[in-house]
């Protein structure tokens, strides 16, 4: 973990008082630290072998990495009413969505590939509500993915696998993802 950088007349960490978080008044970390790294520092716990989660685990948070990307890049694109930003990013955040941009990215996942099919091949609790069963397990392995690069700190290679994604599946031709 890094060492917090001391405010003029504080103690930096939680054994301090402080939070330990990044931001915090103790807390101030020197650069910038990733996400993953904030939330690691600001909630300490034990450090577990990303191998070792399930690959519904990594759909889990992976299906809100997604999320948080593609309302990010619509929000920073379009301010308007909740129910329209809500409108643009169904288009992107669904399972046949991401069930198209699976099987473009297939042939792209390096290392990822192993995950991703355990992701597919999972056996979920949960039924898709507007999706073949085929596509939601297709999203699954593809959240499954971006949830094993997340909590491997692999930011740029989501990042890379989200975009690239939507340009092989023709989803950047409007004015909110155009690439």
């Amino acid at each position: 973990m890094e060492e917090g950088v001391s405010m003029p007349g504080t103690e930096a960490g939680p054994a301090a008082g402080g939070t330990g978080c990044p931001g915090s008044e103790a807390g101030l970390t020197a650069g910038g630290a990733g996400l993953l790294a904030q939330i690691k520092e600001c909630f300490p716990g034990k450090q577990a072998d990303v191998r070792a989660y399930s690959p519904l685990a990594l759909a889990y948070i992976g299906d809100a990495v997604y999320d948080l990307i593609i309302r990010t890049v619509v929000v920073e694109r379009a301010n308007r009413p909740a129910n329209e930003l809500h409108r643009l990013t169904v288009r992107y955040v669904s399972a046949g969505a991401q069930a198209k941009i699976a099987q473009a990215l297939a042939d792209r996942l390096t290392e990822e590939g192993a995950v991703y099919r355990r992701g597919r091949n999972s056996k979920p609790h949960t039924k898709a509500k507007n999706a073949s069963q085929r596509d939601y397990l297709q999203a699954t392995g593809l959240e499954a993915v971006l949830g094993y690069l997340y909590l491997s700190d692999n930011m740029p290679r989501v990042l890379e696998l989200v975009k690239e994604g939507i340009a092989l599946v023709g989803m950047n031709d409007d004015k909110i993802f155009r690439i």
